[in-house]
Formats: C-alpha cells, structure tokens, sequence
C-alpha cells in the first residue's frame, strides 16, 4: 500500500482520541482555557452525563472575531511566548483542544472581548468549521459542545454511567478550583447543582477555605500549613494530621505550577515524608503545590499533561519532604479533632440516660439506691457520667487508684501531656492537663519510644553489619546491576555491601545484621526495580524499620502492668521530648 498524507479531518479526530478520553476531559481543557483568559466566575452544565451537553461558561478576556477563527485551527494558540516550549506560564498550550473536540463532536463557540466590541460566535460540525456570525453575549467566552463523540461512536461503548461520568466531571473541576481559589466556579449536571464553590481571599485562609469545601470539614479542622522554599522553587498547601487517613489516595492533591498532576515522584515523596506515622496501606489527606521556574520542569510529556518531568529530582525531593516532616514534627502532640469530638459525645449520651434516670428517682424514690448521688462538689449527672463509662473496667492498681492521693506539682499540669492521675485497667494512663484530660496507651507508647531510638541508631550509622560466608549470587540484569553499582557507596552506609559479579549479576557480602535470615535476592531485586524507576530507595530502611518495630514490640512496656505514678509521669515525659 503507498503511503499517503492522512486528511486533515482524520488528523483532528486521531488527535482529539490522544486528548478526548470522555467528557471530563472536554471539561478540563474548557476550564483551563477559561482560567488562562483571566475569569473570575466559571460555570460548567452537562446533560447525560457530558454527552448530550457540555456548556463552559466564563467572565474572562473573551476572543476578536479573528481571534475566534483561528481558536478551532490545529496547532493555534495564544499561551507561548515566542514558541517557546520550555516557558509553560499558562494551563492549556498546545492549540489541539478545541479543533480535536469539534472534530468529534458539535462545537459552537460565542465570545465578546473586552470593551466596546460585539458578540461573535463560530461553530465546528464533526471537523466543518463555519463562518463567523454577530451574537448576543456578556464580555467572556461561551462554549457549547453537544452530541460528544457523534462522529466516533465506537468511544461511547468505553464510557461508564452517567453518574459515573459525572463524578468524574466534578472531580476535574474541583482539582482546578484547588489550584484558583480565587475564582468562584459552579457545576450543574442534569436540573441539579452538583457544585458551588464561591470566591476565596487571595491568601492562605482563602485557600484553606476553598479546601476545605472540597476536602470536608474534618480536613479544615485537622490541616497543618506546609511552607518551604529552596533554591527558586517553592512549596505550600496543607497537610492532614498522621490520624487522619483514608483507605486510598484519592483525598491526596498534587499540583506544579497552578496544574493538577498524578506524579510518581511527588507522591513517593509524600509516602516517605509520613513514613511510619501512619498505618500501612493507609494514606494521609493533603494538597501541596510546588512553584518553579517553567525551565526547570517539563509538562509536555503526557498528552492530557497529568504527568511532569523535573530537571532537579533531588531538589525536589528533599524540599517536599523536609517541608512535610517538620510540620510534621511541629505539631507536636496535636490529635485529629474527630476523636475527641467522638469521646465528648459518648460522655453526653451517658449525660442523657443518667438525667433520664434522676427524673424516674423523682417519680419512684425507692430506685434511688441504683443510682448514687454525686460527689461533693460536682454538678448533677457529671459523677454518674464518670462513673458509667469505667464501671466496666478491672480495679485499677494500688499504687495508681484515682482515690489515692496523687501527688503532682503545678508545672506538670502545664506539660503537654499533664500529670498523671490513675491507671485505667492496667493498661491505660489517665492524665489531667490545665484543661482537658490525656488517655495514653502505655504499651503503643513505650514501643514507640523504643522504636525511635532504635531508628535514631541507624540514622547515625550505627547500623550492625553481618558478613555471609558465601556471598549471595543475585542476577538483576544488565540495567539493574549499573544502578545498583551507582548506588553503591549510599548502600553500603545502610548496611548492604555489593559489587559487581558479570554484566548482569551482583555478588551481596554483607546485609544488615537486624534483618537476619531474609530472603536477599527479593531484597536486592526490589531495591534495583525501585533506583530503575527513579524512586526513592525505600525498600531497604523499610525492612529495617520494620524489623526495629517488631524488636521494639517485644521489648517494651507490656499491657497489665503496674506502674507507679513516677513511672508513669516518667513515661510522659519521654513521650514529649521525643519526635513523632
């Protein structure tokens, strides 16, 4: 067959498959056009979940009618300075959206610019493009597209339900709204408003406000401000609480430059940040957004550019990181607001049911001996309150009874975590504050401490080290073993000694002693798969922690034990003064 130059409504549609997935994608390439033209109002309506109707509504700078024209020509744009492809300053950049989504669809663009001019408006039917006619609109840009995909109607048997698609709408705009919480913007799907995020204050609060909306209450209340900068590129957002986690990572916002992007990068560094702060297979709530120069990344490398390439890898890593960890660290012992708003309502409802019961003592006194007064100087139903919830529990140890007496001085109750006053069950530490009351876990804290310690240990290299009496052939292939060998000197500070044995095979010496008998070819397999793919190698210190957490486990403090009131004050002390 002789090669032959493809039509140009055949290059559009080939075009419009590598940018138009399903109707959120039309979406997305509207709003971020209407963002780059300045709006400040954006309202979004769809119909059958996109496919019938799709309607972008702005207040921005709108379009001359030569201007109009050109917007539905491939490869036509007004987002590069001097076709410069590595100064990115804008959203949208290519020139392909609104040609690929009018070669595959019924495209009617009306526009009137800025000042005295009129309305304009030109339509694109399945690649046909019309003449510019005179319309009537506000100053901005109105773009309807209907019957999407009518003229590839093998991409509608790919799409999901309605409900789905329209989820999947709302989720677009709100990652753009996260990023411009400056404009106010609206979602309709069907008669419904599914979405309405009013204007917020160009600042932090504003912000955090518009998160907020997006993220849930439980995130507002419960957000730590990460802020940083190193060398030109900064970072900002907020980051949830260790205790506030999901079970996926769809509460996770990445964004670089004003754009929402899905990173490998950004995300490994968001996993190392928390570390062993939060459960395994769990994720933490957060929006971060890094600002660089455009040089110093590339958004070109993905054709719906959700994916971006950084020129300084390491920088980038160490500032996310480091930005997370201290305000991680920072935090102290701050907890998630949900578990004490969840004990407070638990000791209201044993309120309720106790003032229940001292209205029936009124009505039938010979009950009254089920229900004994309350102490000397307490308000009516708080001692019933106190004493509901423990009756419960075992008798708490001699040495910690909460009717002995305590002795603590006035500092303590100013510390952190207060001065301890009973010992609940053997097991739980009860601690008063200025203001409020600490319930501490005594074994989960004395394993934490121990666990620190012992990762502290390896931090400062005190890694122990044991040699194999017969090195361990491991074949990693050709690529593998280079990235290995690069790495070698780093490796080996972690307690891993390897070298080179043939082009595709690597000899291990020495393995960290903690490990033990583990299974080294996994091992060395798992670390090369994570330097190929330019992620963080974290496979080695997480077996090490791992092992540290077990080895802390057995060695701490176990549950039913007595402690003393200075031991347990000891405890908490300790707890303070160490991180995490």
């Amino acid at each position: 067959m002789p090669v032959r130059q493809l039509s140009a409504k055949t290059i559009n549609r080939i075009a419009a498959g590598e940018v138009i997935e399903r109707p959120a994608s039309v979406v997305k390439e509207l709003v971020e056009n209407a963002v780059d033209a300045g709006a400040t109002e954006i309202e979004v309506v769809t119909a059958s979940g996109g496919l019938s109707l799709i309607r972008v509504t702005d207040n921005g700078h709108g379009m001359a009618p030569q201007d109009l024209s050109l917007s539905v020509e491939r490869h036509a744009t007004s987002k590069l300075k001097e076709e410069d492809l590595f100064d990115i300053r804008s959203l949208g950049f290519r020139g392909e959206a609104l040609p690929s989504i009018g070669s595959v669809a019924r495209l009617e663009i009306t526009s009137r610019p800025i000042g005295p001019g009129s309305a304009n408006s030109i339509r694109v039917d399945q690649g046909t493009k019309s003449d510019i006619r005179p319309a009537a609109s506000n100053q901005g840009t109105t773009i309807e597209v209907r019957d999407l995909f009518c003229a590839t109607p093998a991409r509608l048997k790919f799409l999901k339900s309605e409900r789905a698609e329209n989820m999947a709408v709302k989720d677009v705009v709100k990652r753009l709204a996260m990023a411009h919480p400056t404009i106010g913007f609206t979602v309709q799907t069907g008669e419904r408003i599914g979405l309405k995020l009013p204007r917020e204050a160009p600042d932090t609060k504003g912000l955090l406000q518009r998160l907020g909306h997006i993220m849930g209450r439980e995130f507002l209340d419960d957000a730590l401000e990460i802020a940083g900068e190193r060398d030109g590129v900064r970072i900002m957002g907020f980051a949830g609480l260790p205790t506030l986690h999901r079970g996926d990572s769809t509460q996770q916002f990445l964004f670089v430059n004003g754009r929402p992007v899905k990173d490998k990068l950004l995300i490994g560094c968001v996993r190392a940040a928390y570390g062993d702060t939060i459960p395994r297979g769990r994720y933490p709530l957060l929006a971060l957004f890094l600002d660089l120069e455009p040089r110093d990344v590339d958004v070109n490398v993905h054709p719906a550019k959700a994916e971006v390439r950084f020129k300084d890898t390491g920088l980038i890593r160490s500032l996310v990181i480091g930005s997370l960890r201290s305000a991680l660290q920072q935090a102290g012992h701050k907890a998630s607001s949900r578990g004490g708003v969840q004990t407070l309502q638990t000791f209201q409802s044993v309120v309720a049911t106790n003032a229940q019961a001292v209205q029936a003592q009124s009505n039938h006194p010979q009950s009254f001996a089920k229900y004994p007064r309350s102490p000397a100087g307490m308000s009516p139903g708080l001692g019933e309150a106190m004493q509901a919830p423990f009756a419960q529990f075992d008798a708490t140890s001699a040495d910690a009874s909460a009717n002995a007496p305590f002795k603590h001085d006035q500092q303590s109750l100013q510390k952190p975590l207060g001065a301890a006053r009973a010992q609940l069950h053997e097991t739980y530490i009860v601690a008063q504050t200025t203001d409020s009351v600490v319930i501490v876990d005594q074994h989960a804290a004395h394993e934490r401490l121990v666990y620190e310690r012992m990762k502290k240990a390896l931090q400062n290299g005190g890694i122990a080290t044991q040699c194999l009496l017969i090195p361990a052939i491991v074949e990693v292939g050709a690529d593998a073993a280079d990235a290995l060998c690069e790495k070698e000197d780093e490796l080996r500070e972690l307690g891993l000694a390897l070298d080179r044995f043939g082009t595709a095979t690597i000899a291990v010496r020495e393995i960290p002693a903690l490990l033990g008998d583990t299974d080294i070819e996994g091992l060395v397999k798992d670390l090369a798969a994570e330097l190929l793919s330019e992620g963080p190698n974290l496979v080695l210190k997480e077996r090490l922690e791992a092992v540290a957490s077990r080895m802390a486990c057995h060695g701490s403090v176990r549950a039913g034990r007595r402690l003393t009131p200075q031991e347990m004050n000891a405890l908490l002390r300790e707890m303070e003064q160490t991180p995490l």
